[in-house]
């Protein structure tokens, strides 16, 4: 996994095909969380640009926060980060899973 490699890439691709830097991300302050800061939280742990215990760390989540918010963009993508879709989105994969 590269959590264990000690060489990280300078940049990876960001949620909207940009290149993000450890310079780039939200300030590690971020109260507001927009679709667009987590979708870039998310992306930089997936590229191997923090490790998920940094991001958490810098940004004061919870595991569970993370994790919820990387579910999200894995089943839904960005539109799966809104808060106001969040209930539509669960029972959405709730009534695929009866099936």
């Amino acid at each position: 996994m590269i959590e264990n490699q000690k060489i990280r890439p300078a940049q990876v691709v960001g949620p909207l095909g940009e290149p993000l830097t450890l310079e780039s991300l939200p300030p590690a302050d971020t109260t507001r969380w927009v679709v667009r800061r987590k979708a870039e939280v998310v992306a930089a742990v997936n590229g191997g640009l923090l490790t998920v215990d940094e991001a958490c760390e810098r940004y004061n989540l919870t595991l569970e926060e993370f994790a919820g918010w990387q579910r999200a963009v894995d089943r839904s993508g960005m539109h799966g980060l809104r808060v106001t879709r969040i209930q539509y989105y669960k029972s959405l994969y709730e009534r695929q899973q009866k099936f």
